[in-house]
């Protein structure tokens, strides 16, 4: 079997691994993928191997990776039917739980099952609940979702369905070592205004929260924020509301921390309901006391206005959204925000980018396209107070496709962070992962892509399956690999 090594040298800082070193890259064979219609994802390691999941037609495969990515074995999945939508795999020690929703006619399913550390089906798949849709509906809606405690002893698999002011949600505790659900939940909330919610959270103890927040005004900021908390051992919501006063929050953002049992939360805010960014909302909730902090508003410097590059300064980062918020030892944390936007344009001005060739055919008058540029770093210590700012510079444009290879993988190593993604325009590519120091220093380190025989990868898919390794798909016409990174 094949394999292929490239060894490039970063600048990467000493926290990472030691500057003489080089870093390796190793990928897998290729297997049979249509990008068009499959699905796929990076399971983990379960007792020593690399799992990774794909389908291809009306079939579905488990391939198993030895440390050095050769392949080990390829598991057909038969028990999965023809159809099945966001698939979710949560990998123990010595076993794997996939959970996944299946579509037949206008019923859709939520399903779970275990496998073996060998990708053997363990026991009929455990059917958890069932919804219509309506006869247009789509299938790949997420009627389902799932949260999952970082022990991952305790599994919340809910709907959560936002009727104008209503939210009405079903829960259902899993029992993964039994394969059972252990309690049934029916709740509804109202708020004062259109609701939204974000993913949910699940505490090392079992308790369950899900954000939610209230629409409003032309930029959909929001005027109300809440977390729900179900308990444990109870079948009701406890509201705890965020005191924003006259503010606006955009993108509110939450991360558990079960070391010290809290949920930190993030947000850019403006002090207007059409208004522009202004700065960052900060704020705990102590999961003991179900009790917000009051925010702490700490707006945006002119020094970091003007470094964005925008002509106007105070619409410099609207376009600028949270994606991952990063605690740090000391209490204080780092938000990792991106620019992106979505803008349309006529077929008869084509604007084709580096990756417009994995596209589908373009029938409409109009073609989507896609924008994915700057990467913003901003370090608060634990009196939300700001140490530094940084830019990650970047410029990703792609038609139809929904931004596939843009965006990026985060890797922490717990001394540092490492930024994957492309950097590509309409004739080249190259892969990127730039390091950023404590301090917010930055290095950045290239590796050659986008010749020939190289296959396009995607890092926004990626995993960090270790402190110092991550997994990226990559794709070549119509087949898949996987490469990974060895800091």
């Amino acid at each position: 079997m094949t394999r292929i090594f490239l060894a490039f040298q970063f600048c990467l800082l000493a926290f990472f691994i030691p500057e003489s070193k080089a870093q390796r890259v190793i990928y897998s064979d290729y297997s049979d993928y249509d990008v068009r219609n499959g699905n796929m994802t990076i399971v983990g390691n379960v007792n020593g191997t690399l799992y990774t999941f794909r389908s291809y037609g009306k079939e579905y495969f488990l391939d198993a990776y030895n440390e050095g990515m050769e392949k080990k074995a390829t598991v057909i999945l038969d028990f999965f039917p023809d159809k099945i939508y966001n698939i979710r795999f949560v990998p123990f020690d010595n076993q794997m739980l996939v959970l996944y929703q299946s579509q037949e006619g206008t019923r859709i399913t939520q399903f779970a099952a275990m496998l073996s550390d060998k990708g053997i089906l363990q026991k009929t798949p455990l059917k958890i609940d069932e919804k219509r849709s309506s006869f247009f509906g789509s299938g790949d809606k997420e009627f389902f979702a799932s949260a999952v405690s970082e022990n991952k002893e305790h599994i919340m698999i809910y709907s959560a369905t936002n009727k104008n002011r209503t939210l009405e949600f079903s829960g259902y505790r899993l029992d993964a070592a039994q394969m059972k659900v252990t309690k049934r939940l029916k709740l509804k909330y109202k708020a004062g205004n259109v609701i939204a919610n974000s993913s949910a959270l699940m505490s090392n103890n079992g308790n369950f929260y899900l954000p939610v927040y209230t629409i409003i005004g032309s930029r959909n900021y929001s005027d109300e924020y809440a977390l729900l908390t179900i308990r444990k051992e109870e079948a009701v919501f406890r509201k705890t509301e965020l005191p924003i006063g006259e503010n606006y929050l955009e993108y509110p953002f939450q991360k558990i921390d079960n070391a010290n049992g809290k949920i930190h939360f993030a947000s850019f805010f403006s002090a207007k309901k059409n208004g522009n960014n202004e700065g960052v909302a900060a704020a705990t909730f102590d999961m003991n006391s179900l009790v917000f902090t009051s925010p702490n508003y700490i707006p945006f410097d002119e020094q970091m206005r003007g470094e964005s590059g925008a002509r106007k300064k105070e619409r410099a980062l609207n376009e600028f959204r949270i994606n991952q918020l990063i605690i740090k030892n000391d209490g204080g944390f780092v938000v990792a925000a991106e620019e992106t936007y979505v803008t349309t344009q006529s077929t008869y001005m084509p604007g084709m980018g580096f990756y417009s060739f994995y596209a589908s055919p373009m029938m409409s008058q109009y073609i989507r396209e896609y924008h994915y540029n700057d990467i913003l770093l901003l370090s608060y210590n634990a009196n939300n107070e700001k140490e530094w700012h940084t830019f990650l510079r970047k410029e990703q444009y792609s038609q139809e496709d929904a931004g596939m290879f843009s965006s990026y993988s985060l890797l922490n190593t717990g001394g540092g962070l490492g930024f994957l993604f492309n950097d590509f325009n309409s004739r080249r590519s190259r892969i990127q992962l730039s390091s950023v120091a404590a301090d917010g220093k930055v290095n950045v380190g290239f590796m050659d892509a986008g010749n020939e025989d190289d296959p396009d990868w995607l890092p926004r898919l990626g995993k960090q399956i270790d402190s110092r390794e991550i997994v990226v798909p990559c794709l070549r016409k119509k087949q898949i690999c996987f490469a990974k990174i060895v800091l």
